[in-house]
C-alpha cells in the first residue's frame, strides 16, 4: 500500500488512514481523531464527517463484515477491507450521501493507494452490494450471535453481559455503545459557578446547559469545549458526569490528607482539590512519569496548588508513606474500560476475558495497599470505568472477605440524584441509565 499523509483534504481518505493506524498501532480512536483534527486544523464541516466516518465504521465493524462477507472472494489486504467497511457504512447508515458517490470515491482512493487491479475489485464488490442489498440480520437463529452482529460486539462479551445483567439490559447497553458520547464538563468552583460558565461560553457563541446529574457539570450539544477561552482560563475541565461520581463518594473536606493512587490524567484529582477548596494535601500518583505532566498542567490551568505528583507502582505506596496516614484514598483502578466503549470503540474488539482476569489481580493489590494506608475512620473509594461484575462487585466482596474491620458506606451523597440507583451500597452505572459512561463506585470505611 502506498503511504499517504493522513490529511490531504479528502475526508474519506483521512478516515481510512485513522482506521488503519488504530488497527496497526492499537492507537486510541478518540486521541488519534482529536490529534488529527487539531494538527491539520480541519474545519468544522469536515470535522463532523471525519468523526462520523471514523467512529461509525469502527463501532459497526462486526456488522459491516457480516454485510460484506457474501461479496468477497479470496483474501483482501487489510487496507482494502477497511476501505470496503468504510464504504458500506456510508451506504447503509448515512442516508444523505448518494451511494454512487460513495462507490466513486472508494474507487478513486483504491487507485491512489493500491495497484491497478485493486480499484476494479473494490468497484465490483460495492456495485454488487448496491445491486443485491445486504443480507438481513434477522435470519440468524442463534440469539447471542444475532445480538453480537446486530450491535457489533463480540459474542463472548454479549454472553457475559447476558449472564450478569439479563438479555434486555445487555442488548440496551450494546446498542447504547454505538451512539455518540455527549460532551460534558465540570465547572471549576474555585473560579466560578455553573451560571458563570454558561454565561462565559454564551459570550463565545457556545451553547451549553446545566448537567443532569452532578451539580458542578454542564452539557454541550455540539462543539468542542476544550477550544474555548473558558477552558483555557481554567473555568472548565472536560469530564463525563459518571467520572465525577467517585469524588462525590469520597466526601472530602478542606485540610484533609488525600491519596489518589491512579490519578492520570487528573480529572478526579483536580475535582478533589476543588471540593476541598484547594486547602489540604492531595498526593497524585501514576505508574508512568510522562502522564504526571497532564495532571500538573491541568492543575496549573485550574489554579490549583494543593496537588503533589509522583510516579511509580502504586501497589508499593506503603513503602513511600506511613501506615494509616491518609483521611481519604481514591482507587480509580486500571480496568477493562468496558464502560467507555462509546468513546473508544476499539476496546470491544481488543479486550478478552483473559485481560479481565489479569486486571482483577492488580485491582486487588491496589485495594490492599489502600487498606494499609488509610486511617482508622478513614474512607477508601474504589471505582472503575467498567461494567464487569468480576472487576466491580466481585472485587468488593473479595476485599470485604479479607478484612472484618472494613464496612461498605451507604453512599449517602447520591440520595438526591434521581437517575443514580444505589443497590446494596454499591453503584453500577450503565451507559443507558442517563447517557453517561459505564462506571462503578464503592466506598469502604476502615473501622
Amino acid at each position: 500500500m502506498n503511504k499517504k499523509k493522513i490529511w490531504n483534504g479528502n475526508v474519506r481518505d483521512a478516515a481510512l488512514s485513522i482506521l488503519l493506524e488504530i488497527h496497526e498501532n492499537q492507537a486510541y480512536s478518540n486521541l488519534l481523531l482529536n490529534r488529527t483534527i487539531k494538527k491539520y486544523n480541519i474545519d468544522s464541516k469536515d470535522r463532523g464527517l471525519l468523526t462520523e466516518l471514523t467512529y461509525g465504521t469502527l463501532q459497526h465493524r462486526i456488522t459491516l463484515d457480516y454485510y460484506l462477507e457474501p461479496f468477497v472472494r479470496g483474501k483482501l489486504d487489510h487496507w482494502v477491507r477497511e476501505l470496503l467497511r468504510l464504504s458500506i457504512y456510508q451506504i447503509v447508515y448515512l442516508t444523505k450521501i448518494p451511494p454512487h458517490a460513495v462507490v466513486h470515491e472508494a474507487v478513486e482512493i483504491a487507485k491512489r493507494r493500491g495497484h491497478k487491479r485493486i480499484a476494479p475489485t473494490v468497484n465490483g464488490i460495492l456495485r454488487s452490494v448496491l445491486r443485491e442489498g445486504v443480507r438481513p440480520i434477522e435470519e440468524i437463529t442463534d440469539e447471542v450471535e444475532r445480538m453480537s452482529i446486530e450491535t457489533s460486539h463480540p459474542t463472548w462479551l454479549i454472553r457475559r453481559w447476558i449472564e450478569q445483567y439479563g438479555r434486555d439490559e445487555a442488548l440496551a447497553m450494546a446498542h447504547e455503545n454505538n451512539h455518540p458520547a455527549r460532551m460534558t464538563a465540570r465547572v471549576n468552583t474555585l473560579k466560578g459557578n455553573v451560571p458563570d460558565a454558561i454565561a462565559a461560553l454564551a459570550r463565545e457563541g457556545v451553547e451549553v446547559k446545566k448537567g443532569e446529574i452532578i451539580p458542578e457539570s454542564i452539557q454541550s450539544p455540539s462543539g468542542s469545549l476544550a477550544n474555548t477561552e473558558a477552558y483555557t482560563n481554567g473555568l472548565l475541565s472536560i469530564q463525563d458526569e459518571s467520572s465525577m461520581l467517585p469524588v462525590l463518594a469520597l466526601d472530602v473536606r478542606p485540610d484533609m490528607k488525600v491519596l489518589d493512587m491512579c490519578a492520570a490524567p487528573g480529572g478526579k484529582t483536580t475535582f478533589i482539590a476543588e471540593k476541598m477548596g484547594d486547602r489540604g494535601e492531595i498526593y497524585a500518583h501514576d505508574l508512568h512519569d510522562h502522564k504526571l505532566t497532564l495532571i500538573e498542567s491541568n492543575a496549573k490551568r485550574l489554579g490549583i496548588q494543593s496537588i503533589h505528583t509522583k510516579s511509580g507502582d502504586s501497589r508499593k505506596l506503603d513503602e513511600v508513606y506511613e501506615p494509616e496516614s491518609f483521611d481519604r484514598i481514591l482507587v480509580d483502578a486500571p480496568c477493562s474500560g468496558l464502560g467507555v466503549i462509546r468513546r473508544k470503540p476499539e476496546i470491544k474488539y481488543n479486550k478478552t476475558e483473559k485481560d479481565i482476569h489479569a486486571l482483577t489481580t492488580i485491582q486487588e493489590e491496589l485495594l490492599e495497599t489502600a487498606y494499609r494506608l488509610v486511617k482508622r475512620g478513614g474512607v477508601v473509594v474504589y471505582s472503575t470505568c467498567t461494567v464487569d461484575y468480576d472487576e466491580n462487585e466481585g472485587m468488593v466482596q473479595k476485599f470485604l472477605a479479607k478484612h472484618d474491620d472494613v464496612s461498605l458506606l451507604p453512599l449517602e451523597t447520591f440520595k438526591e440524584i434521581e437517575a443514580v440507583k444505589v443497590n446494596n451500597h454499591l453503584l453500577q452505572v450503565l451507559p443507558q441509565h442517563f447517557g453517561g459512561d459505564g462506571f462503578f463506585v464503592a466506598a469502604f470505611e476502615k473501622k
